[in-house]
């Protein structure tokens, strides 16, 4: 008799990988709802602080996010005084985006929050299994396709 599907998918490293990456996200997007915010504002806040001042289309390019998807975000951020957009010296045609004192606040309550639910994905290991899993996690994803 052969093995039922399940089992055999559940082996599988993708599928326990999605599944540890699921736990960690939830768990960050948790953390991160308590604070008032989403994953897609604490990724921008930081982007920001780590590129500002930063052309809006450069800071979507930098992470990846569609440009119509980073206007909602940087609406939502500079609605509730995180960040500002203010022309570009370079070229007064585009936006150039930046933290304010209250996003850098926000931001470092988001990575705190971040900060504690990885903690909380990574209890049941030691100190020592730690290490070497985000080692072999930075190998896999650092190969290419």
């Amino acid at each position: 008799m052969s093995e039922a599907p399940l089992p055999a998918i559940r082996s599988l490293p993708s599928w326990l990988l999605g599944r540890a990456a699921a736990r960690g996200r939830a768990l960050v997007a948790d953390a991160l709802a308590e604070q008032g915010m989403k994953m897609w504002h604490h990724v921008v806040l930081s982007a920001v602080r780590d590129l500002a001042p930063i052309a809006q289309a450069e800071l979507g390019r930098s992470i990846g996010l569609d440009p119509k998807d980073l206007v909602g975000v940087l609406n939502d951020l500079q609605s509730s005084g995180l960040v500002v957009r203010r022309p570009d010296p370079a070229d007064r045609r585009k936006n150039a985006v930046s933290l304010t004192g209250e996003g850098e606040r926000m931001l470092q309550r988001c990575e705190e929050a971040a900060r504690e639910a990885n903690e909380a994905l990574l209890a049941p290991l030691t100190a020592t299994e730690r290490e070497r899993f985000l080692a072999v996690l930075r190998r896999i994803a650092a190969q290419e396709d």
